[in-house]
């Protein structure tokens, strides 16, 4: 409202003979009779945002100015390609992926069954960068720091939530959505934004993969590089100790009750490309930034941007939120004893849990790209230790002392790959490392839980004593029944399994846990005839009920960059083994390859999603 030229608000653009790089300037290219043509150089640190545009003209009658027009208004945002911006990256291939891909994979599951989802990142859809640029003004950022993407990604993690600043998403992971759309019935960020855009309220709403591909579309849509990465058995440590405590009672079983701490299955947050110089040289490139609202920083619930590269090193000094992502990626499971006397031992510590695979979507192709040593080196390397010790030295605490290891006796299992609504087997093995006899009395505990870790019910518990002659190998199998965990199944089919067992001769502690997610059958998509820019098109959606019961108010999404705008529909009821079909016609606008998008959601089964890549010929 009030421009003003320190602020960087108002700026006049000098005419030049020559245009000088870092500088705003404008060149005559043209001029001919009555008309003028410039080029116009803007300057690499000028704010992000939206500026009206007015030509001033000298005359013998005084200065004539041009009337406020609409149709002149000028978007400046970050430029990657250019090298003094401070989002400058300079990799082409890169460049595309990051900044230009309106579509992207995000990988979720765990680390034996990854899964995979499309989205539409959409950031070059009508409406979606005022939608952006509105956030900036929502978060109250102040407009002299809109140059800065420092603090624009920070205030952005804070305003992709709605926790504290009536921002774009409200998190649920309750498994209860009512008023609202479930977080897996969203398929991109489109929908989202100018919804929130339109309505000024918080969208119902979101979990962790949501608020990601919603703040990658704000980046990108800004000029920010920016990529979704997913963190496999992630730590949410409350008190950022270094540990995650599972707490066992005398016989060895799992005490839900004192175990507080969680592991989410996976958690997605966001990468940024950014300079840093607030931080020593060396500390610039990808950022994590997160905004899921998980914890408090500084009084907001946000996280980041934090050197990935500080965070490998252990150099968890540098602002912002490092020892938060150090400890997501690091963390030790530590399993104690717990007496009737309230007296704690730890028995046994996992090292190799937490932070198990790092992964985002590989340039130009729909793959999965491992980073995992982007975020920390490899496991008992020495600069694994220095790193660690380079984090306790920079205060992040670590309680629990090592213990040794049992060298006597290995423990581990495997869940047999299954079907949602099937039988199947867990596997676990044994294997004696001596030439002694070993008896072990061990016990299996099966829980739905949500992919936050967090433990709805035990489904399952069995107790067996195995045998281990000298030096051999033994297997037990545990059948799983689908009658036993189906009525009580959450909506990511999430299942988790504990396995703890007591070496009887020597009373040392094994324990072993890892989650299942049991596969979802997915929606079909098909486009039979002609796929021509600017022809009718036919879209066909399929999806047969692979459950034992009647599943009602099933809402089907569609969604198609440069096909159709998302549009969804719903279906009262699909009896068990029937078929739903639903035809969309639509006019593509755009050559080249698309991606279509279906995502189908009830309250018996959700997180089922299909996608079809097509190639649009151009009209003749």
């Amino acid at each position: 409202r009030y421009p003003q030229q320190n602020k960087g608000t108002y700026i006049q653009v000098p005419l030049v003979s020559e245009l000088e790089s870092g500088k705003w300037g404008a060149k005559i290219t043209q001029n001919e009779n009555n008309s003028v043509s410039l080029t116009i150089l803007s300057a690499p640190n000028c704010i992000v945002g939206k500026f009206r545009m007015y030509v001033a003209v000298l005359t013998p009658y005084g200065i004539l100015r041009t009337k406020r027009n609409p149709d002149t208004d000028t978007y400046i945002i970050f430029n990657p390609w250019c090298a003094e911006d401070a989002v400058f990256l300079d990799d082409e291939r890169e460049r595309q992926e990051y900044v230009l891909n309106d579509l992207g994979m995000i990988f979720y599951g765990d680390p034996d069954n990854i899964r995979t989802r499309s989205w539409n990142y959409g950031q070059f859809e009508e409406g979606v960068l005022d939608a952006c640029l509105y956030l900036m003004d929502q978060a109250k950022l102040d407009l002299s720091g809109r140059g800065n993407p420092v603090k624009i990604s920070r205030v952005g993690s804070a305003v992709i939530n709605s926790q504290d600043d009536q921002g774009v998403l409200v998190g649920s992971w309750s498994n209860v959505y009512d008023y609202g759309v479930a977080p897996s019935a969203w398929t991109g960020s489109v929908d989202i934004l100018l919804d929130y855009y339109s309505s000024k309220e918080p969208v119902r709403y979101g979990q962790c993969w949501v608020f990601a591909g919603v703040f990658n579309t704000f980046l990108r849509c800004i000029g920010i590089p920016a990529r979704v990465i997913t963190n496999y058995s992630s730590a949410h440590d409350n008190d950022a100790n270094l540990q995650l405590d599972v707490f066992l009672d005398e016989e060895s079983k799992v005490d839900n009750k004192l175990t507080k701490d969680s592991i989410w299955n996976y958690h997605c947050w966001n990468e940024a490309w950014m300079a840093r110089p607030d931080l020593p040289v060396g500390f610039g490139g990808w950022q994590a930034v997160d905004s899921t609202p998980q914890e408090n920083s500084d009084g907001m619930y946000r996280c980041g941007p934090a050197s990935v590269q500080a965070i490998k090193h252990g150099h968890v000094c540098f602002q912002f939120d490092s020892p938060f992502i150090f400890a997501e990626v690091n963390s030790d499971v530590v399993y104690s004893n717990v007496m009737t006397n309230g007296k704690k031992e730890v028995k046994y510590i996992d090292k190799t849990h937490i932070g198990k695979l790092i992964l985002t979507k590989a340039l130009g192709t729909d793959e999965k790209m491992d980073v995992t040593e982007t975020y920390k080196f490899k496991e008992g390397t020495e600069e694994e230790r220095l790193a660690l010790d380079t984090a306790l030295m920079y205060g992040v605490k670590k309680v629990a002392q090592d213990v040794l290891p049992s060298a006597e006796v290995d423990m581990d299992f495997q869940v047999e790959d299954s079907t949602i609504g099937s039988d199947f087997k867990v596997n676990i093995t044994f294997r004696n490392n001596t030439q002694n006899r070993y008896t072990v009395k061990s016990y299996l505990s099966g829980n739905i839980v949500f992919y936050t870790g967090v433990s709805k019910t035990e489904f399952k518990n069995h107790s067996f004593d195995v045998t281990l002659e000298p030096a051999k190998t033994q297997t037990t199998e545990v059948l799983i029944k689908a009658s036993e965990y189906m009525s009580r199944l959450l909506e990511q089919a999430s299942l988790h399994f504990f396995v703890t067992a007591r070496v009887n001769e020597t009373q040392k502690i094994l324990a072993k846990q890892k989650s299942a997610a049991l596969k979802i059958p997915q929606v079909l998509l098909k486009v039979p005839g002609e796929k021509v820019v600017g022809k009718e098109m036919t879209v066909i959606v399929e999806f047969t009920n692979p459950l034992n019961r009647e599943l009602t108010d099933v809402l089907v999404r569609l969604d198609g960059p440069g096909l159709l705008r998302p549009t969804s529909k719903k279906f009262r009821n699909l009896s068990k083994n029937s078929t739903l079909t639903w035809e969309e016609k639509c006019i593509p606008k755009r050559a080249g390859l698309r991606k279509l998008i279906a995502s189908l959601n009830c309250d018996a089964i959700r997180h089922v999603y299909g996608e079809l890549d097509i190639d649009i010929q151009s009209a003749a």
